[in-house]
């Protein structure tokens, strides 16, 4: 329970946490003290003084801990001669402050005036205007005309890019240092600063390329200006005219809320569409950011080469069909494979789609469950030991700090799972004993205390040495996040295992901020997983291919080196793909369906860590497209005249119904919401910034086993032998690349084309020399019978013999699903002669 002080607002004696900052003290009692550069995110700065109050003491008897009274009854408070800044004071028992007096009200008024000397007066154009700190405390504080000269006047530029996402409007910046702060203080990239003194302060970027982060657009949404702006949203619409629409990210495993911010448009026919995607608050997920992948990466929604129109393979050709055309031929031909159908499935299929898709596959067996339900990427497992000790029902990784060990093996956080990347080097700055154990440095080592290098191989090893260290053994809470870096879908299985190991006999396990997490690949993997899908089926699947085999925004041709022909092979087998875009899968199927995207229809997912989450139809869908839980349900009632359902709500009741730890979590238990601290989306932006308020509901995170009190005893695995390559050889190891060119991501261009890399291959400097290759040469990588050329990255701190190749840059040539022996060679450069 937090202990509370004494806080005495304009003569009202309130209970207030002990230690709070004054700002938000008042917040709390109903209390709007305005605000520039404070925020509650931030450590305060007393920048922009519109927090100024009158500050005074209470008299307190020492032995009775009563006030002091004066002659009118009331405490005796001993005032400060001057205003003090509110921010930058924490509450103390029996502190008084004034917000309204006279003196308080001219000094505000006198900070507004002083800031809209230089000041541009286009409101009207900007495209903060609607949702503007400044505009509304100009209403509140500011004056009817201005003193000073328009001569004198600041005239800066009003559309300097900071990067490729965000533009300044160098007019409009007051200085306040929200941006720099978050960029230094939360993300750890110092990558914008102040240039110049004085009137001419200005922000700039300090890092090449500019800008360069993760969560840029962050810095729009606590801007109390419009001095920073997003390219893809400037002058796109009015706040006003938006609707806030509650959905979930589905680039990754976090599960970040957000608000599809939409319209009716008129450059879209009088459509509903998105103009913009803004964080929702979830303090338990992703607070009040999300990255800038999940920001911008939404336009696929509505590009053009969106498929609208089934396909039907005809005389070797994909040729346009009828939605009742293709079921028919689909429900034929599952009719017909005498129960030999398999399903594989994606990680932006929602738990609808996957409980239909499951009914597909179960009917084609008479109704029994099967083995013939996979998930893809099939490189991570070991589900079972998250439904035993995955981190505790109610764990907050915006309280964990001092106390507090996590550790993050074989996973790269900043480019597999941003916003759980921000947390934990977030939960680090607070105290919290961060360890990483990686073969390579990844870029949450700079805040970690402990960094621990291992080799492709070596992860049990490590990780059965921390059950004797101290930081883990004696520490109150320990969470173990596990990746996929450098293993195959059975080492990962083991990985899972061996972090179960240690969490249980270290006793952290079934405790609040305690237990494990994998970093899965999808944003519903781990939904999948828990509605009977796994890796081992897939694997099955696609070493002895079923006669029917469906594929739900599984793109496994394009993403598996191992893959590559496996479709085109056709004797007897037919295969059916639901995509958004003619990916490399769906050009070798024989029917593509066309699925709607995450805007476009309602759902749920499962977070990485258990949190089952609604997102809701935001735009106006696409003609032509189905949501996968429809289509698969109506395959269903060609085949055995069951009914299908009304709604995605109905199957997501059925779910409840079937399912055990899914019990209970319908449509309205998912929607509930409670008050969450900061206040954020309310009338007073200054405070909190443009966040949406979260009306569509915080989620739901099923119990583990430990949690209901059934702590497992799980055995450390043996230690592996390390794998031993012949002279020439390379390790080729998959990474993951924020941003790629998955068709769902890529069809955000142009905005973020300069962002995706070209395909890259990283060597150890030795292994560079030894075959010749130096950084920035072009390089053949052949692994699985695949060949793709490559632009060399030499890195001194790469294992030897080991190749890294970042995963869906080059679809042209994939790369091997997991890690692989192959070979590198020079492309030699032939002198062309005049």
């Amino acid at each position: 329970m937090t202990d509370t002080v004494r806080l005495i607002i304009d003569g009202v004696v309130h209970q207030v946490p002990k230690g709070a900052n004054l700002v938000d003290a008042a917040k709390m009692v109903g209390n709007d003290i305005p605000v520039f550069c404070y925020h509650p995110k931030l450590a305060p700065v007393g920048m922009c003084r519109m927090c100024l109050v009158e500050l005074g003491q209470a008299g307190i008897d020492k032995d009775t801990g009563a006030f002091q009274l004066d002659d009118k009854g009331q405490p005796a408070i001993r005032w400060q001669p001057r205003l003090a800044t509110a921010c930058t004071t924490v509450v103390t028992d029996g502190m008084a402050i004034k917000t309204t007096t006279p003196q308080v009200t001219e000094a505000r008024d006198d900070i507004v005036e002083f800031l809209l000397t230089s000041h541009p007066l286009d409101c009207p154009v900007c495209d903060k205007g609607g949702e503007c700190p400044l505009q509304n405390l100009t209403m509140r504080h500011g004056p009817g005309e201005s003193r000073f000269l328009y001569e004198e006047k600041q005239h800066l530029a009003k559309h300097y890019p900071l990067g490729d996402l965000i533009y300044l409007d160098r007019e409009r910046c007051i200085q306040c240092a929200r941006c720099t702060r978050f960029q230094e203080e939360l993300v750890g990239d110092a990558v914008l600063a102040f240039h110049e003194r004085g009137r001419r302060l200005q922000i700039v970027t300090t890092s090449n390329p500019p800008f360069d982060t993760y969560f840029s657009g962050n810095t729009t949404d606590i801007c109390p200006v419009g001095a920073l702006t997003t390219a893809d949203f400037r002058f796109g619409a009015r706040p006003w005219e938006l609707t806030g629409v509650p959905s979930i990210c589905p680039h990754c495993p976090v599960g970040c809320n957000v608000s599809a911010s939409t319209r009716l448009d008129r450059e879209s026919g009088g459509k509903i569409v998105v103009k913009r995607i803004m964080p929702r608050q979830n303090e338990s997920v992703n607070e009040i950011w999300i990255c800038d992948k999940g920001r911008f990466g939404h336009h696929h929604s509505r590009h053009g080469e969106r498929l609208t129109q089934p396909l039907i393979r005809q005389g070797g050709k994909l040729v346009p069909a009828t939605w009742d055309q293709a079921l028919a031929l689909i429900a034929e031909k599952i009719s017909a494979a005498d129960g030999d159908v398999g399903a594989i499935a994606g990680g932006m299929v929602s738990n609808e789609d996957l409980w239909e898709l499951r009914q597909v596959v179960e009917n084609a067996h008479g109704g029994k469950d099967h083995k013939s339900l996979g998930v893809y990427p099939y490189r991570l497992s070991g589900a079972e030991w998250v439904a035993k000790v995955g981190l505790s029902k109610g764990s907050n990784f915006g309280q964990m700090g001092k106390g507090t060990t996590i550790v993050v093996i074989a996973s790269d956080l900043s480019e597999e799972a941003p916003i759980w990347y921000l947390r934990v080097k977030n939960a680090a700055d607070r105290g919290a004993h961060l360890i990483t154990l990686n073969a390579r440095p990844t870029e949450l080592d700079r805040f970690a205390k402990s960094k621990l290098k291992i080799s492709y191989g070596g992860e049990i090893a490590a990780l059965k040495s921390l059950t004797e260290k101290p930081e883990v053994k004696d520490a109150a809470n320990v969470v173990i996040f596990v990746g996929g870096e450098g293993l195959d879908r059975a080492g990962h299985a083991t990985l899972m295992q061996g972090a179960a190991s240690v969490l249980t006999s270290t006793g952290h396990a079934g405790k609040v901020n305690n237990g494990l997490i994998g970093v899965w690949a999808g944003a519903n993997t781990q939904g999948a997983f828990d509605l009977g899908y796994s890796s081992e089926a897939t694997e099955s699947l696609l070493n002895k291919r079923p006669a029917v085999l469906i594929l739900a925004d599984a793109d496994i041709v394009a993403e598996d080196a191992a893959n590559v022909s496996l479709l085109a092979h056709r004797e007897g087998k037919f295969t059916v793909v639901s995509e958004m875009f003619l990916t490399a899968t769906a050009a070798q199927a024989d029917v593509v369906l066309p699925r709607q995207s995450f805007v476009e229809r309602d759902g749920t997912v499962t977070s990485g860590e258990r949190r089952v989450q609604r997102f809701y139809t935001a735009q106006t869908p696409l003609d032509g497209p189905r949501p996968d839980w429809k289509v698969f349900a109506e395959i269903n009632r060609l085949r055995t005249g069951s009914k299908p359902k009304l709604s995605a709500a109905a199957v997501m009741k059925e779910i409840t119904e079937k399912i055990a730890a899914y019990k209970g979590l319908t449509y309205a238990e998912l929607g509930k919401v409670n008050k969450q601290f900061p206040d954020v989306g309310g009338d007073d932006p200054y405070y909190g910034g443009t966040a949406y308020e979260n009306k569509g509901g915080l989620g739901v995170q099923w119990p583990t086993e430990a949690d209901q009190g059934k702590v497992p005893s799980v055995s450390m695995p043996a230690v592996g032998k390390a794998r031993k390559l012949e002279s020439g050889e390379l390790l080729i190891v998959p990474i993951v690349e924020l941003f790629d060119r998955k068709p769902a991501f890529a069809a955000s261009a142009p905005l973020l084309h300069s962002h995706v890399p070209a395909p890259y291959v990283v060597l150890n400097s030795g292994d560079a020399k030894t075959l010749n290759l130096v950084d920035g040469d072009k390089a053949i990588l052949s692994s699985g019978g695949v060949e793709g050329e490559y632009t060399v990255r030499v890195d001194a701190a790469v294992p030897a013999q080991t190749a890294l190749v970042a995963r869906n840059l080059n679809l042209k040539s994939p790369t091997p699903a997991v890690p692989m022996v192959g070979s590198i060679r020079k492309v030699e450069v032939v002198a062309s002669h005049v």
